[in-house]
C-alpha cells in the first residue's frame, strides 16, 4: 500500500454504500412506483435500465478527466449530482420526471466510479489492491442486504406511496455526508504535468448510439418504429463507423474510447467480456424474481426482500475472502455455479409453490450470492491488472461500460417479456431467466477461455505480486 491512511478507502466505501444502496432497493419499489403514478412498460423500462445507459456512458469521459486532472473534484461532484436527482426522483408526480431524474443519477454515480477504482489503483499494490476491492465489493453487499429488506418494511409499513419515495430517498443523508468528507479527505491526485485533455467525444456519442440501436427495440411499444432487425442492423453499421473513427483518432495520438492497449490485450479483453456478461445477468436474475413474485404471485414487497435477501448475504461473505482467490480457476468454478444457480431456479418456478417455492429460492439465491462475491473483485484484479501504465480510471471505466452496456439490455429485455405478458404463470420468468443463463454461461466461457494464459504466463501468486 502507498498509503497508509485508510481514510480515503474509507470515503470511497462511502460512496459505494450511498449508490449500492439505491440500486439494490429500488427493485422491490418498482410494482408500486408504477401502480402510483401509472407508468406505462416504455417509461418503466426508461427508469430501470436508464441507469444504466447513463452510468455507462459517463465513465469513459470521467474516467479519462480523472486520469489527466485529479478525482477529487469528479468524486464529490458526482455523488452530489447523484444526491440531487435521487430527490427529484422521490418527490415527482409524473413518471418520466422519473425517468429523467434516474438518467441523471446514472451519471453522477459514472462519474463518481472510476475515481474510486483510480484512487484505489493509485494508492494500493498487490494483496492490499485486492483487498481494497474486496471491501469496495463488501460494502455493496452490505447495502444489497440492507436495501431490499429496509425497502419492503417501508412499503409495507407506509403503504404503495408514499412508501416508493422513500425507498428512492434512503441515499440522500449519505450522500449529503459523502460530499464533504470528499472534498476534506480524497487526496487531489492531479497529476504534476497536466496537459489538455482529449475526451473523444465523437467516439463516446458513436458508443450510446450502438447502446441505443439495441436497447430501442426492448422500449418501444410493440408496433412502433422500425422492426427489430433494423435496429440491429443500424447498431452494426454505428458500430463499424465506430472502429473506423477510433483507429483514425488512435493514429492522430489522441486517446480514443477503445485504447488499442487495452483492447488488444487478450486478459484484460477476455477478463472484459467475463466481467460484461456476468453483471448482467446477475442484476436481471433479482429483477426477473421481483417483478414475478409480486406481480405475478401477488407476494408483498417485504416477503419479495426477504426471499431475495439471501443472495446479498452471500455476496458479502464470499466477496469479503474472495481476495484470497484471485485467479481465473477460481473465477470460472464461480460462474459455473451461479449459472447452476440460475437453472435451478427455474427449475423450482416450475416444480414447487407455497413454502417449497419460498425455501428453493432462498437457496439458488444464496448460491447466486455467493457466486457473484467469488467472481466480482478477483476478476476486476485480474482485469485490470493488465492495464497500462497512467490508465488506471480509464481501464476501470471501460470494465465498467461493459458491464452497464450489458445491464441496460438485460433488464430492459427481462422487464419488456415481464411486464409485457399477461399471464401470471412462471412462463413469463422462465424466459426472462433463459436470457439470463445464456449471458452467465458465456461469463463462464470467456473465463474459461483465459485460464490457458493465466496459467502458461504467470501462476496466481506470479499475477496477485503484479497487481
Amino acid at each position: 500500500m502507498r498509503n497508509r491512511s485508510g481514510l480515503p478507502l474509507l470515503v470511497c466505501l462511502c460512496a459505494a454504500f450511498t449508490t449500492l444502496l439505491d440500486q439494490s432497493s429500488l427493485n422491490t419499489a418498482i410494482p408500486a412506483l408504477r401502480g402510483s403514478l401509472g407508468a406505462g412498460p416504455a417509461t418503466l423500462q426508461w427508469i430501470i435500465a436508464g441507469y444504466s445507459l447513463t452510468f455507462g456512458l459517463a465513465l469513459v469521459p470521467a474516467g479519462r478527466l480523472g486520469d489527466a486532472h485529479g478525482r477529487r473534484l469528479l468524486f464529490a461532484g458526482g455523488v452530489a449530482l447523484f444526491t440531487v436527482a435521487a430527490i427529484v426522483a422521490g418527490t415527482a408526480d409524473e413518471p418520466w420526471v422519473v425517468a429523467v431524474a434516474r438518467l441523471a443519477q446514472g451519471a453522477g454515480a459514472g462519474t463518481v466510479n472510476p475515481q474510486v477504482y483510480g484512487i484505489i489503483q493509485d494508492l494500493y499494490t498487490g494483496p492490499a489492491r485486492a483487498r481494497a476491492l474486496g471491501a469496495y465489493a463488501t460494502v455493496g453487499g452490505i447495502a444489497g442486504i440492507i436495501g431490499p429488506s429496509l425497502g419492503g418494511l417501508v412499503l409495507n409499513a407506509a403503504g404503495p406511496d408514499p412508501g416508493w419515495r422513500l425507498v428512492l430517498l434512503f441515499n440522500v443523508p449519505f450522500g449529503l455526508v459523502t460530499v464533504p468528507l470528499a472534498l476534506r479527505l480524497l487526496p487531489s491526485g492531479r497529476p504534476p504535468a497536466t496537459r489538455r485533455t482529449t475526451l473523444d467525444l465523437p467516439g463516446l456519442t458513436l458508443l450510446g448510439l450502438v447502446t441505443l440501436g439495441l436497447l430501442l427495440p426492448f422500449v418501444l411499444p410493440a408496433g412502433e418504429g422500425p422492426p427489430p432487425y433494423a435496429w440491429i442492423l443500424a447498431a452494426a453499421g454505428i458500430l463499424a463507423a465506430l472502429a473506423a473513427w477510433e483507429v483514425h483518432y488512435a493514429r492522430s495520438g489522441r486517446t480514443p474510447v477503445l485504447i488499442p492497449a487495452l483492447l488488444t490485450d487478450r486478459g484484460f479483453s477476455l477478463g472484459t467480456l467475463t466481467a460484461m456478461f456476468q453483471f448482467g445477468a446477475s442484476l436481471s436474475t433479482t429483477l426477473v424474481l421481483v417483478l414475478y413474485l409480486q406481480d405475478g404471485l401477488g407476494w408483498s414487497p417485504l416477503h419479495t426482500a426477504l426471499t431475495t435477501l439471501p443472495s446479498a448475504f452471500g455476496f458479502a461473505a464470499s466477496s469479503s475472502q474472495s481476495w484470497r482467490l484471485v485467479n481465473r480457476p477460481s473465477v470460472t468454478a464461480a460462474l459455473a455455479g451461479s449459472s447452476l444457480a440460475i437453472a435451478a431456479t427455474i427449475g423450482v418456478l416450475h416444480t414447487t409453490s407455497g413454502p417449497a417455492l419460498g425455501i428453493g429460492l432462498t437457496l439458488t439465491q444464496l448460491a447466486m450470492g455467493i457466486g457473484g462475491g467469488l467472481v466480482i473483485s478477483p476478476n476486476q484484479a485480474l482485469t485490470l491488472a493488465r492495464a497500462p501504465a497512467g490508465t488506471a480510471g480509464l481501464a476501470g471505466a471501460f470494465l465498467q461500460v461493459s458491464q452497464r452496456i450489458s445491464a441496460t439490455l438485460a433488464t430492459a429485455a427481462v422487464t419488456g417479456i415481464l411486464v409485457a405478458t399477461t399471464t401470471t404463470g412462471p412462463a413469463a420468468a422462465s424466459a426472462g431467466l433463459l436470457i439470463c443463463l445464456a449471458m452467465m454461461l458465456l461469463s463462464t466461457i470467456f473465463a474459461a477461455l483465459d485460464i490457458r494464459r493465466d496459467v502458461t504466463q504467470a501462476t496466481p501468486v506470479q499475477t496477485l505480486s503484479k497487481l
